[in-house]
């Protein structure tokens, strides 16, 4: 990997191309390097991933409504949606705005966490809905993918956006729209372009997951993956963008990030060095935001020990800052400690979460949030015990570099009411790479199976799994396969709108 220093210069400086951020990102995805064996079996399991959690999805409100939306824009030879025969097609942007929706509304699929946070596999629906589009291969498919993953992760290695309250798909639409360069081959030029297109579009404030949540945190995300494509369309066709986008005076880093003084070290591999970012993310073994992932394994060890849950006093979870601030009782948000709140408020509330994990041993994407669930009155007794607090130790392990000391747990410290504790701590989820059980094919295809049960027939089951796992080989006019269908008659619809 290689180190770029980037900062804000003014306009008098007149900064050349190739010493712009965007432009490096463009050479990374212009780069032809090889795809290695490892990292086409990740983009293998990560495609089984987010269509698992999407089909569980399929008839959840804004599933439903991002679907009937990108009916509207039928197309002949387009992209696919999750739930309909693949004869259906849409145009491509229309299709990454449905099935990025669907992927996301559970929060159930890949993360990574560092300078900023992010869902890697975000970059998944653009990119095959433009493949299937362009009738792009199997093996050109995982070439995208891997730079999405790539330029994503990498920003988020280095720029914050979260301290500035900007949502992360900040970082994702340059990198659907890198991806999409490299899936079809583009010119340097070109993604350059796009990229810039791509970061201008999707600079949004992160109040989409602040106070209450409400549905369009599904939506941000898919909306990016419509942006970059649009962005790849109209740079195809010879528009350019601001520029630098990054760097200028008035630029994104200038006015809403660090300011003009500030100085950013983003890595990038070097020139025909392979694209890996990939390996270093992970998946969601229980459905809720990825820093409740060890925390949940954590109540599930910790209940065993506890035999009455009306003795506890109090419960403080010792975590990082993001955890405290985002998830946690220093985000200062009533609605995280309410009965009544939204399930995309819940997801965001590890105060609920650890409450309801310890006194059920089982977690689980429907139930677990069900609002009869969530006003159980012994359930917000507990629940309403729990506080977070920050402990430097655990912020510096979620911020650091070295891989094999990143955590995103904490130490739980249990207080009865007789004067005696409970105290545990678990670094990382059991489902992690250096957890306790790290997943594997059979675990996505178990979670897949799990998810899809009682909605999609065994057959289409098998047929899935079958052609996803011949990706690198699947011919340009194949990647049909990767759709699923529901039986016809099941998908529900929502309400008229303006398509």
């Amino acid at each position: 990997m290689q180190t770029h220093e980037v900062r804000v210069f003014p306009s008098k400086s007149n900064l050349k191309r190739e010493d712009q951020l965007a432009w490096k990102i463009a050479t990374v995805a212009a780069d032809k390097v090889a795809v290695e064996k490892d990292v086409a079996a990740m983009i293998i399991n990560r495609i089984i991933d987010n269509a698992s959690v999407a089909i569980a999805s399929i008839n959840r409100g804004p599933i439903v409504t991002a679907r009937d939306m990108a009916l509207g824009h039928k197309r002949k030879g387009g992209a696919t949606l999750f739930g309909l025969p693949s004869r259906t097609t849409v145009s491509p942007e229309w299709a990454a705005w449905a099935n990025g929706t669907a992927v996301r509304e559970l929060d159930y699929h890949d993360t990574f966490l560092a300078a900023d946070y992010s869902h890697p596999g975000d970059n998944i629906p653009p990119i095959l809905a433009v493949a299937q589009t362009m009738e792009r291969s199997g093996k050109d498919l995982i070439r995208g993918i891997a730079t999405g993953y790539e330029i994503q992760m990498d920003l988020v290695r280095a720029i914050c956006l979260h301290e500035h309250k900007i949502d992360h798909i900040a970082h994702l639409c340059p990198a659907q729209a890198a991806g999409i360069g490299t899936l079809l081959g583009l010119k340097p030029e070109l993604i350059y372009q796009a990229v810039q297109q791509a970061v201008h579009v999707s600079f949004t404030t992160r109040q989409s997951r602040k106070g209450e949540i409400s549905s369009w945190k599904a939506f941000a995300p898919a909306h990016a993956g419509k942006l970059a494509i649009e962005a790849v369309d109209r740079t195809m066709r010879g528009e350019g963008a601001p520029s630098p986008i990054y760097e200028g005076e008035d630029s994104v880093i200038a006015w809403m990030l660090g300011g003009k003084d500030s100085v950013y070290h983003v890595p990038l591999p070097k020139a025909g060095e392979a694209k890996r970012a990939i390996m270093d993310s992970y998946t969601k073994e229980h459905s809720a935001e990825y820093q409740s992932q060890a925390l949940i394994d954590l109540a599930f060890r910790m209940r065993a020990e506890i035999k009455d849950f009306e003795t506890i006093e109090k419960v403080i979870i010792h975590t990082s800052h993001h955890t405290h601030y985002v998830i946690g009782t220093g985000a200062n948000d009533p609605q995280k400690m309410d009965p009544k709140a939204s399930r995309e408020t819940l997801d965001h509330s590890i105060m609920y979460i650890f409450a309801v994990a310890l006194q059920d041993g089982t977690w689980n994407h429907v139930d677990s949030y069900a609002p009869k669930r969530a006003a159980r009155a012994d359930t917000v007794r507990l629940w309403h015990k729990i506080e977070t607090r920050e402990d430097k130790t655990w912020t510096d392990r979620y911020h650091t570099a070295d891989a094999n000391k990143k955590a995103f747990g904490g130490r739980v410290e249990i207080i009865f009411k007789d004067g005696s504790k409970l105290v545990d701590e678990l670094a990382v989820a059991n489902a992690h790479s250096l957890g306790a059980r790290p997943f594997e094919r059979e675990d996505y295809i178990k979670k897949f199976d799990m998810l899809t049960a009682g909605i999609i027939s065994p057959r289409e089951s098998n047929r899935f799994l079958e052609a996803v796992q011949e990706l690198p080989r699947l011919p340009a006019e194949e990647l049909y396969r990767l759709n699923i269908a529901i039986p016809a008659g099941a998908l529900k619809t929502g309400k008229p709108g303006i398509f």
